[in-house]
This record gives structure tokens, sequence and C-alpha cells, in this order.
């Protein structure tokens, strides 16, 4: 399911994950028997100049992302990126049960009903979650996105020299990363919780489908922030407390408290998902990835509040990496950072 483009039969597929703090690419093989990564790079983007997913000095993110093909070496123009945000609805619907053809033909009336956002001015996809069931309605997965948040996304590639082969919703690449290399957590339902920069994401899954979907207004730099303003410290100090590289603050009041506003996004989001659905089993289990799943002692916060296993997901665990990719990079400390990135890396048309 994309909001825009097709990808078509590449060989290869360049995912650009544009991040608040760091742009992440990967380049993914398609040609052999399974997806092998073959190059990851990273880049600093300016502060503030991304800001909660909107970019507030294009010319500045796409110099850092020309910046970032030239040092990877990377030449192929087409990517695979996608979008997030309060822009973006993601819903599970009940419609009456019709074919994909005849959904796809009044999918823009149904969406009328559950999408707080212009008709007129918004990119609609959907995926119906039980074809092959009997009744009289289906299940269906309905993404809208505001046709503004996808064409400056387009233009701002364009300034970099680059055309999108596929625009993404954020929770479904990371959704798709996830199911390759964890496909054993595709039962029951489970919270996938990717802390950014600024913005943590909440994917709820049932049964390995996504079915909710909240961003959180905390990510990694409320942490540094706290660690600046109450310790003194320095950006580049407090980036390597909170990346675990030094242990000379006691962070344990600080993951509590935003470890806590993160676990109440999880409650109310799993809570909510609850009443909406005719599953009466509740969380199972937690993975964390994004930046902030490297920050010490946070997976332990959030189990305790959410009185369920939290473990960090990895992105690598089930994917074939090329012997090189990580000859320069300590990928301990990349990994975590990856799961956007090598979600859509992974998408590749049938």
């Amino acid at each position: 399911m994309s909001l825009f483009g097709f990808l078509g039969g590449k060989k290869t597929s360049v995912g650009l994950d544009i991040g608040s703090g760091i742009i992440k690419l990967v380049l993914v093989d398609h040609s052999g028997a399974a997806p092998e990564l073959v190059k990851v790079a990273t880049t600093e983007v300016a502060t503030d100049a991304i800001v909660e997913g909107e970019v507030m000095d294009p010319g500045l993110v796409a110099d850092a992302i020309q910046g970032l093909f030239s040092t990877a070496g990377v030449k192929q123009k087409a990517v695979v990126t996608a979008v997030g945000g309060r822009d973006v609805i993601v819903k599970k619907i009940q419609m009456d049960r019709m074919k994909e053809s005849d959904a796809r033909d009044v999918i823009r009336w149904e969406a009328e009903q559950h999408v707080p956002f212009d008709m007129a001015n918004v990119e609609l996809d959907f995926q119906i979650l039980d074809p092959e069931a009997e009744g009289l309605q289906m299940s269906v997965l309905l993404v809208a996105a505001k046709r503004e948040l996808v064409e400056s996304r387009v233009t701002l590639l364009s300034e970099a020299g680059l055309q999108p082969a596929i625009i993404d919703v954020d929770a479904f690449a990371i959704h798709n990363a996830f199911e390759v290399n964890h496909p054993d957590a595709m039962r029951g339902v489970v919270g996938l919780v990717n802390i950014g920069h600024e913005v943590t994401n909440v994917n709820v899954l049932e049964d390995g489908v996504p079915v909710l979907t909240r961003d959180l207004s905390v990510g990694t730099r409320r942490f540094r922030e706290d660690l600046q303003r109450e310790k003194g410290l320095s950006a580049d100090e407090s980036d390597r407390v909170i990346t675990g590289a030094s242990q000379s603050v006691d962070m344990g009041s600080y993951v509590e408290a935003r470890g806590e506003e993160i676990a109440v996004g999880v409650e109310r989001a799993a809570a909510f998902l609850a009443t909406s659905s005719r599953s009466a089993s509740g969380l199972g289990r937690v993975y964390t990835s994004g930046g902030g799943a490297r920050i010490p002692g946070l997976n332990e916060v959030l189990a305790n509040r959410l009185r369920v296993p939290v473990e960090t997901a990895s992105p690598l665990q089930g994917l074939a990496v090329r012997d090189d990719v990580f000859e320069t990079i300590n990928v301990d400390e990349v990994a975590p950072l990856l799961m956007l990135a090598i979600g859509l890396g992974l998408r590749r048309a049938a």
C-alpha cells in the first residue's frame, strides 16, 4: 500500500528516511533469492531544519540529502520515502463486502465518514484485511494523507535531484521491516514503538496487521534537553549519555519521566483498540526501535509501567547483509535507527 508511485522492476531499492535529526539512506538489492542490504549511510541535519516531520528549510535539507548520496556513492535517483505525523490518518474500518476494484470506486465516500480532512485535498489508499472471509461486512485498513504533505515531499526530492518511486507511510514502512525481522511477533496484539528525534510513532499490530497508529510529541530531543538544562551538559555530552556511550550522569529520573509519557501513549492506543476491536486479547508485547531505543533503562521503564515484555527490535535480524556494509559504521549504534529506512528499502513492486 502506498500513497504515490510505482517502483517497477528495479533490482535495487533506495530507502530514504528523512528524519528530524538524522537522514538515513539504505540500498537493498532484490536480485537474489532474498533481499540483501548492500549499503547504509547517514548524515545529521541542522537543528530545526525539520520540526516534527515538517521541513522548515527545504534548501538546507535538500543539500544534506545531496551530500549524503554523494558521500555514499549512490547514483540511483528513484527513491522510496515516507510521510507521517498529524496529517496522516490510519484507521481500520468496516464496509460492505465487495471486490477490491469496486471498493476503489467507493473508498473516497467511505473515507468521508472517518477522516477529518477535506476529501478534495487528500491522497487515499486502502487494503482489505479479510479478503477470503464471508459475511456482509469486511475489514479495511484505510490510510489518508493531506495532498499538501505528499506534494511537499515530492518537491523536496526534486530539489535534491531525486524522484519518488514510492511515497509510503512511516508506520507501514516500519511494520514492513519488523515483519521481515520478527516473524514470531505476527500473532496477538503487539506494540511497535519507534522513538525518533522529536516524535514517537506507536504502531499497534493485531495478528501482524497494523490496525492503529499514534504519534506522540516526545523523542530523544526531549531527553537531550533535559540533560542540557538540568545537568549543564553540552549537546555532545548529553548525546553520549542517552546513547549509553557515557555513564557520567544518572539518567534514572529523566528516563522515568519521559518513559511515562511514552507508556501512557501506548496504553491509550491499546485501550482504544480494545474498545473498537472484536479481539478479546490485550497488549502482549512491545518492541522499541529508533534512536530512543538506545536510551539506557527505557525498555525497563516501559515494561514496568505496561506490565508486558519490552525489547529492542532489530531491523537486521532476519535480513541478509553484505559483508562490507558496516566496515566503517558501528552496527550496534546505527542499527536501531534503521527500521524505517530498511522498511522503505524492502519495498518493491510484485
